[in-house]
């Protein structure tokens, strides 16, 4: 079986009838969405509701006959179910390469517990050593920020779609991806340096949020718990 198939079919366990579910976006959240739908067509699950992290996401959702809510209608969500382009032993991640990083943060930071789905390939030992960090910026002067990123990283460049225009958020805003040599040495460091700047809008560390990883490789699938760690 496709790892991101059997973590995501590992995931339907954390889910009960009458929750209000965060639905992830991504390769491996859609495969999430797509089993959910069936649960609930098949009856064994029942009165679930979603709030979506990207468009796309409440397109896939519609197609499964997920009802759908805002996080202006459901303030708490009972689980927000997801995947991850990193994670690292405290179980922090890099996300937003499927280009939905804020919402997905937003999304999360208003539920009660967040579950990601991954491939255990996803599984390292420092975040930023196997590919970008995203990181959401305001169109104006954009360029202007991607040098600045690129000051703080071993390599900053705008994302851009084939034809060369820029790619442009649910939001309405741009990301620029950040590249770091040997990987992030101090996450919480640098999230905090681009908490701080203007035209940041959000990046793609997501930090302490996590309540489980159900990683699936060759030999199955583990469930990787949090625990409480000194981040000071």
């Amino acid at each position: 079986m496709d790892p991101r198939l059997e973590a995501a079919s590992h995931a339907l366990a954390y889910v009960h009838s009458g929750m209000v579910l965060g639905l992830g976006s991504g390769a491996t959240a859609g495969l999430f969405v797509d089993l959910l739908g069936e649960r609930l067509r098949s009856g064994a699950l029942r009165d679930i509701v979603g709030v979506p992290t990207s468009e796309a996401t409440a397109a896939r959702a519609s197609r499964n006959g997920i009802p759908l809510t805002t996080l202006d209608e459901q303030h708490r969500l009972d689980l927000a179910v997801d995947g991850a382009d990193e994670v690292d032993p405290n179980l922090n991640l890099i996300k937003g390469l499927g280009r939905c990083l804020l919402r997905e943060k937003i999304v999360v930071a208003h539920a009660d517990r967040f579950l990601v789905l991954v491939d255990e390939a996803k599984l390292v030992e420092r975040l930023g050593t196997c590919g970008p960090l995203p990181v959401e910026i305001v169109s104006f002067a954009a360029l202007a920020q991607v040098a600045w990123l690129d000051s703080i990283s071993g390599r900053a460049e705008l994302w851009e779609e084939a034809d060369g225009s820029p790619i442009v958020t649910d939001n309405g805003n741009y990301l620029a991806r950040c590249w770091f040599p040997g990987g992030i040495a101090d996450p919480y460091a640098l999230a905090r340096i681009l908490a701080d700047r203007p035209g940041i809008v959000d990046h793609g560390l997501f930090l302490d949020v996590t309540t489980a990883v159900v990683a699936a490789g060759p030999a199955g699938v583990r469930v990787l718990n949090r625990t409480q760690t000194n981040t000071d």
